[in-house]
């Protein structure tokens, strides 16, 4: 492989990893216009509209139907996400009080141990501490990096509707100023890769959003079987979590439960342990399968490219690893990295 082949590749990653980060936005912005790009076309030849006036109408009807989906579902949402933060602060000083009454109890049970016996307890009790206040703390975390994200994430939708507008203006002719960056013999297989990257990044998007469905809808279930308050808000808050691959759930459903059963709540306790293992079970076998089926890469791939980008470079690289394998069968769908190895 030259020099000038890992270079473009270097790039290639950064680039990918750019668009993920702070890129993100216009990357699903530019998912979105490709979308609806049909539309566009059909109001261009049913009606004969122009490109202006076709990408202004298919825009604006995506802009109310997510704003209508926002205000049907988001307000319910918000609200329960409002009362769940303000309770939560008590959470966390009742579990405090509770741990410590606790080991001040167990340590009275057993001065009478022979002094062995009281030192191996009084090591296994003070792991037992730490574990529950990283627990407690890894819920206190995650549930304050949520609520500071609001802010971000109200000008990252602003952002995105703007570029959705900006990117469906100007589609049509963004691909050939693509391809003209190209020497003229290698324009048919770039765009053989842009047509299946086109094809198989949908399958991608299509497999999370689906994935990301049927996890929400066991986590609501589970909760409504529990009887928890808020079960749409900790549904929503479970699946942010989820995304981190192997056990993310846990870094909720966990701590809360340890919290319940400590608390003699042993019903939900148990019931949050249950809900945790169905999740992670179900994501473990459902996604690689749904992965590979809407991206068309193996399973075994699917996983291994969402545990590896995940191990690089975190939370992004859950979506760029597997993007990474899909452009490269795309490249060799199109002809391209066709070397072999010779002995």
């Amino acid at each position: 492989m030259s020099i000038k082949t890992i270079v473009f590749i270097a790039l290639g990653l950064l680039l990918l990893y750019l668009l993920f980060t702070v890129g993100a936005p216009f990357l699903l912005a530019l998912v979105v216009a490709i979308f609806l790009e049909p539309l566009n076309k059909l109001f261009m030849n049913k009606f004969r509209m122009n490109r202006l006036v076709a990408a202004t109408v298919s825009s604006s009807l995506f802009t109310v139907i997510l704003i209508g989906l926002i205000a049907l579902l988001g307000v319910k949402i918000a609200a329960e996400l409002i009362a769940f933060f303000k309770k939560v602060p008590n959470y966390f000083e009742n579990a405090n009080g509770m741990v410590d009454d606790l080991m001040n109890r167990v340590q009275s049970l057993y001065q009478n141990f022979p002094p062995d016996a009281i030192e191996t307890l009084e090591g296994w009790l003070q792991g037992l501490t730490s574990a529950l206040t990283k627990m407690v703390g890894s819920l206190s975390n995650t549930v304050i990096a949520f609520a500071s994200s609001i802010p971000g994430m109200f000008i990252f939708f602003i952002v995105f509707l703007v570029a959705v507008y900006m990117f469906s203006f100007s589609l049509n002719t963004m691909k050939a100023t693509v391809l003209s960056m190209f020497d003229e013999k290698s324009r048919p297989q770039v765009d053989d890769v842009l047509n299946n990257l086109k094809k198989s990044i949908f399958g991608f998007l299509r497999s999370q959003f689906i994935l990301s469905a049927l996890t929400y809808i066991i986590s609501l279930l589970g909760l409504l079987v529990l009887d928890v308050k808020y079960p749409l808000a900790i549904a929503l808050l479970i699946i942010i979590v989820d995304i981190l691959p192997i056990l993310g759930t846990g870094s909720v459903l966990v701590p809360w439960g340890t919290y319940l059963l400590l608390t003699g709540d042993v019903f939900t306790g148990v019931g949050l342990y249950i809900l945790f293992l169905v999740i992670t079970v179900f994501r473990r076998i459902v996604e690689p399968k749904i992965l590979g089926d809407s991206v068309g890469i193996g399973s075994l791939s699917a996983l291994i490219s969402l545990y590896v980008g995940f191990k690089l470079v975190g939370v992004i690289g859950v979506f760029i690893g597997p993007l990474v394998v899909i452009i490269y069968m795309a490249a060799r769908k199109a002809g391209l990295f066709q070397t072999k190895i010779k002995l």
